[in-house]
């Protein structure tokens, strides 16, 4: 007997149905206006070659009247042209490489919590616990003066620390793109937790003896957000000052911020804040075209500072016995998610393709109208974007956005990469996970990135770049000894 043929209504998969439903949405202006072109083309077509002669003879034309119009059409267009917001163009970026005597290796850095808070097993068995479950690699470094029994965090150490970071990633970033200090017109520094006098960025102008002209900004308290708002604040003065170049320096300065107390909720900083930092250049010059790897396309930036509960779940304070260390609430998480809603309701509509906002705003229409306990639709980002940068603030904020933006392993294989090799470096991890994406050879011209970054106030911010051009796997960088041996395999537990 021949076998039966299969039920082919349910052998269509829906997602062929959906993928048939955004095409059609999405082009649906292409579609509706093609048959329209190739109608009046035909009936073009069927007009003989007086016809079509006459016709044109018919017109006629006033000098006057076409004076007008071309000058109508050159003002119009001037107007277009000088309210155009200028393109910004992120040339190129630098990350710093913590040298080898840094490296804080579990057994390391649970040896020298034994010794420091020997008075308080629970608190070391409390860091060891966290500590296997971080998703922190052996390779993570700390800068010299936390390697000190006890640890030496004085300003001269913490200078010390800002330079070296710092001046590594500027050095790198001079090398790369060939840019001298004297063609710096805009410097913008961001250092959450350490703000010195004399400032970071007056330490950067003195270092390299930058222009007296040269404006320059210092930003601090302001979390591991803090990178995105320095690029939103380079985009806003490169809109007003023609043909500049603006370098913005990311980095968290680790010396004086690490908590020697018993309180568990300020011990957790200690376990997952590592060395980092990054050095990047963005321009508005026509010339840099070529040559820039991105083009910054938006920025948005929400801040939930309003709420007491989001303006108190990361806050610096001192402890029962007067020491000073940054305290996270239990609440973190759940406000980083109010924050990400609100974030990606204010970005969706200026990325998501139309099918994917047409669903969104018929499933409000049925909640509201209809049954309030429909489940909302989450738009699928995975349409607008082909990477993802999620700042590497832990492995419970990875996974979290994993689960509510609904992506896969390998969209969030450079944010779990970042934090294993070198830990929540705060402001700077976004260009590590971006170096990362690189050094993979994955990035091609036209793909569009999507960096999500939280920080203390509340804040969660987000920019977006399109790739410029097809770039090749780097043969420098952070990244350059190791990017063979990643992706790796990470536990839910290491056990110590």
């Amino acid at each position: 007997m021949p076998p039966i043929l299969p039920e082919f209504s349910n052998s269509v998969k829906l997602k062929y149905v959906k993928l048939g439903y955004q095409y059609l949405v999405n082009h649906i202006l292409t579609l509706t206006l093609i048959p329209i072109m190739v109608g009046i083309f035909i009936e073009v077509l069927r007009l003989g070659p007086d016809e079509i002669l006459n016709l044109w003879m018919s017109l006629h034309f006033d000098l006057v009247q076409i004076l007008c119009s071309t000058f109508l059409i050159i003002f119009i267009a001037t107007v277009y042209f000088m309210s155009k917001p200028r393109t910004i163009y992120l040339v190129d970026y630098a990350c710093f490489k913590p040298p080898v005597t840094c490296r804080v290796p579990f057994a390391t850095f649970m040896e020298h919590s034994r010794l420091i808070l020997k008075n308080n097993p629970k608190s070391v068995e409390f860091q060891m616990r966290i500590l296997e479950r971080s998703g922190l690699g052996e390779e993570t470094c700390l800068p010299p003066a936390i390697h000190y029994i006890p640890p030496k965090p004085t300003m001269e150490a913490a200078r010390g620390e800002a330079e070296l970071v710092i001046f590594s990633a500027m050095d790198a970033l001079f090398k790369k793109t060939g840019l001298k200090p004297k063609d710096i017109d805009i410097l913008i520094v961001n250092c959450s937790l350490f703000s010195p006098t004399p400032s970071l960025s007056a330490m950067v102008i003195n270092k390299y003896k930058l222009r007296s002209n040269i404006k320059s900004f210092n930003l601090s308290g302001m979390g591991c957000s803090a990178g995105l708002i320095s690029i939103d604040l380079a985009r806003d003065l490169l809109q007003v000052h023609p043909n500049s170049n603006a370098v913005v320096v990311s980095t968290e300065i680790i010396t004086p911020n690490y908590y020697q107390g018993n309180e568990r909720a300020m011990l957790l900083p200690n376990c997952l804040f590592r060395m980092g930092g990054a050095a990047i250049l963005l321009s508005n010059r026509r010339s840099e075209r070529r040559r820039a790897k991105y083009r910054l396309v938006h920025v948005v930036r929400t801040h939930k500072g309003a709420d007491d509960k989001a303006y108190r779940c990361v806050f610096e304070e001192e402890d029962k016995e007067g020491k000073v260390g940054i305290n996270l609430s239990k609440d973190l998480m759940a406000i980083a998610g109010e924050a990400l809603k609100s974030n990606i309701t204010t970005i969706g509509p200026l990325v998501l393709p139309a099918s994917e906002q047409l669903l969104f705003l018929l499933t409000l229409i049925g909640r509201k109208i209809f049954n309030p306990k429909w489940k909302p639709y989450i738009p699928d980002f995975k349409q607008a974007f082909e990477y993802f940068c999620i700042h590497a603030g832990g492995r419970a904020v990875i996974d979290e956005l994993q689960k509510n933006l609904q992506l896969s392993a390998e969209h969030v294989e450079a944010s779990r990469m970042t934090l294993h090799r070198f830990g929540n470096t705060s402001s700077s991890s976004l260009w590590y996970e971006l170096s990362y994406i690189e050094s993979k050879g994955r990035m091609k011209k036209g793909e569009r990135v999507w960096q999500i970054a939280f920080g203390s106030g509340f804040k969660c911010n987000s920019a977006v770049w399109k790739c410029n051009r097809s770039i090749k796997a780097p043969v420098d960088g952070p990244w350059a000894d190791c990017i063979d041996r990643y992706p790796v395999h990470i536990p839910e537990i290491v056990k110590l």
